[in-house]
């Protein structure tokens, strides 16, 4: 500021109204770095005497304010500074006089709305580099709280330059990080070392973590951090020669600081820093050597859910299976961080768990008597086995599209075991004990008594009904697909659904499946141009003739495909079912993919989930429908592992005859063997091939004989396609399902009568543990998922954690995840350990825990506790 400038404020400053009592105005210009003392006398004021101090005349100028002029109005020159207050004889002039500056320190003090104290002048000094630019000035003055002291400042400037309006010791830590671990080329560090921030980042790290080695290192401080917070969740003891690296009276501070940065959206920068520690401590080769049980509560180090999986996947592999230990340990880490890159192996690993307990369940085998009580117990229970086999598999399928190099291996031999448990136990076991008491029934009759069948599916569900109905065919979809599909459209719609059973036309193939399914009192088949031809009432059911044999029974029916009239336009579609009664769909995406990889079905098992609950969406928002029926032609057979060949029959071992020419034989299959594949034979009467079961083809009504291999046995052929295969006479490939879908509109009166059951909540948890007094910083709380996840009830994530009476967050955040099946509530309990950050708590004071929808769809509960902690410490005052 020139001295012009000066001259004009000083005396804008005089010349204005006068407080209070006061008859004159006294102003102290302090000018410490004496950058006016040589222009002193050119400051001539027009109302007010101009005087300076020069060390040594502090008495004459006291007598004179003070005892000699009262009247007269005086600027006051002050470049001096003292180091205690009591040399500053003029103090109590000071006090009730004004104060004035115009050095460049002062006028950005001012711009920045600094408080002006010797304290706060000092470490604007020490910014003067930084503050010599104004945009720079205006990254302080415009964060959310302008600093009032010297560590605020410290603070502001630090926020300012990691670009943050926050001036937040966490999260100035972890803009550095962000930065990188090399400081030499970390441009948030180099930074601060450009403006002389460097000596109080160290010593904000210092006072916060305690980390105190005298050569800067963002490396060894990540270190510090890391394994002073594992502490929290950890015993210190499996850390034992890393003590160094550990202060346990900064353990809650590094703690919070990590556990924060943990459930925040910049979490990859802490996973590669939690990466680097890991390599750098050898944490792997030191984890190795806990338990599970040691390890599963800590969730700051990646490598842990490797350690954990290689345990039980190794495990696994040596046939032992703890489902307790599983369960419980999938529960826990997938409310963990780091939990989505080690998904797929978890959800491997439960599926293992969920196998083994169906398999101690049953561990004495099958040996039901009668077919239709099979059949009965697999509609009820059994089908879940190959449930968890597809999930399973899936979760498989999806470790494969990313490498993990340490658990590839070991999940592949997981594979092995679940191959053992499914393949051989369960088809094996059920299978044998299904081929022995259905095998007469279904030679006799080509069918089981006491079971819906397919061939009366139209008569009993189309004919009879009263109003129009929509009849979705999705090619291929077993049983078990189809009961998952039926629970999520209970809790996603409004709606009644209803699952059961009907047994498929023999062989289970798609055009004798389709042709059952349509109209029709007599089905035949025919060899047309060396093909087996299905007919019903004389009419063939190939795909393109499907239409016309449903009008043959009801002028107003249509068949369409799936694929058709999803990419058509809302009206286009709506006008192909305008005054139909009966409307065929075909779907075809499980079967379809089958034909393009085995390993393709499971996943397309998914895709047809979701595109036929958005078919069902379409009939009802579009069409108009509230009657939908979903059925298959046929379900299949899948196994993974490569068959030996005791899994597998050649055509040419079905005979007897004596011929041992290999052509002799060849010329006796074609001329016998009108059709066949991996799972059936059509065969002209009379044959009776060695090692097949004979089911009785078409009521008898041909000229032909059905045969299937027993169990899950394929026939031998040339091509691929023996893991995904159908056409026999398993209970996955002959238990057809039948959804029975019912819209239900709001002004039905089911839906008003019975609305609470309809209607699809989330399921909500409550706190369980009696007692509202906290007295440790480390607690374990009790909660329970009210309902179970059912028809009308839905999973739900709820984030719990505790706050004060002002809604300020003062624990960390523990998720559950409420998706417990059980109608067991002992089952339906959660534990959850908190951890208090590191405050003063009034034990007179409210606070709350906090239990909140994860989606925000429903209102946080709150539950009042009282803390009385007689150790709790105030939050760190940093530079203090």
């Amino acid at each position: 500021m020139d001295t012009d400038k000066v001259i004009q404020d000083l005396n804008r400053r005089f010349a204005a109204p006068l407080p209070e009592f006061y008859q004159r105005r006294i102003i102290f210009w302090y000018d410490e770095d004496k950058e006016f003392e040589d222009k002193l006398d050119e400051v001539v004021l027009e109302n007010a005497k101009v005087i300076a101090l020069t060390g040594n005349n502090a008495f004459s100028v006291k007598k004179l304010l003070s005892v000699d002029d009262l009247t007269t109005n005086y600027l006051v020159y002050s470049p001096l500074s003292y180091n205690r207050l009591d040399d500053n004889w003029l103090l109590d002039v000071e006090l009730y006089s004004e104060e004035f500056r115009a050095d460049l320190i002062s006028i950005w003090m001012d711009e920045m709305g600094l408080i002006s104290n010797p304290a706060m002048r000092k470490q604007v000094k020490n910014y003067r580099a930084y503050f010599n630019a104004k945009e720079r000035r205006l990254k302080v003055s415009t964060q959310n709280k302008v600093p009032a002291t010297p560590a605020q400042l410290h603070m502001a400037v630090m926020a300012a330059i990691c670009g943050l309006k926050a001036a937040q010791p966490n999260m100035i830590l972890r803009s550095v990080f962000r930065a990188g671990l090399d400081l030499n080329n970390n441009v948030i560090y180099q930074d601060f070392v450009k403006y002389h921030a460097d000596d109080a980042f160290w010593a904000m790290v210092r006072q916060g973590c305690g980390f105190v080695e005298e050569d800067p290192d963002l490396g060894r401080l990540a270190i510090h951090l890391l394994l002073t917070a594992a502490t929290r969740t950890m015993r210190q003891e499996y850390l034992a020669g890393l003590d160094s690296f550990i202060s346990m009276p900064h353990q809650a501070y590094c703690y919070d600081f990590i556990s924060e940065w943990l459930h925040n959206e910049d979490i990859q920068q802490l996973y590669d820093v939690a990466r680097y520690v890991e390599d750098e401590a050898h944490l792997h080769q030191r984890f190795e050597k806990l338990t599970v049980d040691d390890l599963a509560g800590t969730e700051c180090f990646p490598c842990i859910n490797e350690v954990i999986l290689t345990k039980l996947m190794t495990e696994i592999s040596d046939h032992i299976i703890d489902v307790d230990t599983i369960t419980s340990t999938v529960e826990k880490r997938r409310t963990c961080a780091w939990y989505e890159p080690f998904e797929n192996f978890y959800d491997g690993i439960l599926q293992v768990a969920n196998m083994q307990s169906f398999f101690k369940e049953h561990s004495a085998g099958f040996h039901t008597a009668e077919a239709k009580d099979i059949w009965k117990e697999y509609t009820e229970s059994y089908y879940q086995m190959d449930t968890y086999y597809r999930l399973f598999h899936l979760s498989f399928q999806k470790s494969l599209e990313t490498s993990n190099i340490l658990l590839d291996d070991l999940f592949k031999h997981v594979v092995d075991k679940v191959e053992g448990l499914y393949t051989h136990w369960f088809l094996g076991e059920l299978g044998n004990n299904w081929s022995d008491v259905c095998a007469d029934e279904l030679a006799a009759y080509g069918k089981v008594w006491e079971v819906p069948q397919q061939e009366d599916f139209y008569r009993s569900r189309i004919k009879t009904s009263d109003t129009r109905v929509f009849v979705i065919i999705s090619d291929a979809m077993r049983y078990e697909v189809a009961a998952a599909m039926a629970d999520q459209l209970q809790r996603e719609t409004q709606s009644k659904v209803f699952i059961s059973s009907m047994q498929s036309i023999f062989p289970s193939i798609t055009k004798f499946g389709m042709a059952a399914l349509l109209p029709h009192k007599e089905l035949t088949a025919e060899v047309r141009n060396d093909i087996l031809t299905v007919l019903a009432d004389g009419q063939s059911t190939a795909s393109g003739c499907r239409d016309k044999v449903l009008k043959a029974e009801n002028p107003a029916s249509v068949a369409l495909k799936y694929n058709d009239i999803i990419a058509m336009k809302r009206a286009e579609r709506s006008a192909l079912v305008k005054g139909m009664d009966v409307v065929y769909i075909y779907h075809d995406t499980i079967d379809e993919a089958s034909h393009t990889s085995d390993t393709a079905v499971f996943a397309a098992c998914n895709k047809a989930i979701s595109e036929l609950k958005n078919l069902v969406r379409i009939i009802v928002n579009e069409f108009g429908g509230t009657n939908i029926l979903i059925t298959a032609d046929h379900g299949f057979l899948y196994t993974y592992s490569p068959l030996s060949e005791d899994d597998k029959v050649g055509k040419n071992e079905f005979y007897d005859a004596d011929k041992k020419n290999t052509s002799d034989l060849k010329m006796e299959s074609a001329r016998r063997c009108v059709e066949y594949g991996r799972r059936y034979a059509i065969m002209k009467k009379g044959v009776q091939p060695n090692y097949l079961l004979p089911v009785k083809f078409l009521d008898g009504n041909t000229e032909f004989d059905g045969f299937a291999p027993r169990e899950s046995i394929r026939i031998k052929m040339n091509g691929g396609g023996m893991n995904f295969v159908h056409g026999g006479i398993s209970l996955q490939e002959m238990v057809v399902p039948v959804i029975e879908y019912h819209y239900l509109r709001n002004d039905s009166m089911e839906y008003k009568r019975n609305k609470q059951k309809y209607d699809t909540k989330p399921v909500t948890v409550n706190l369980l543990s009696a007692n509202r007094k906290i007295s440790n910083m480390i607690f374990s709380l009790n909660f329970y998922q009210k309902d179970a996840v059912s028809a009308n009830r839905e999973a739900a994530t709820y984030q719990v954690y505790f706050t004060d009476e002002n809604g300020k967050q003062i624990s960390d955040v523990q998720k559950i995840i409420a998706d417990k099946t059980s109608d067991n509530g002992a089952e339906r309990t959660f534990r959850c350990q908190f951890n208090l950050k590191s405050l003063k708590y009034s034990n007179t004071a409210t606070y709350y825990l906090v239990i909140a929808d994860e989606q925000g769809l429903q209102m946080p509960q709150r539950e009042s506790f009282l803390i009385d902690i007689a150790f709790a410490v105030d939050e760190f005052d940093f530079f203090s």
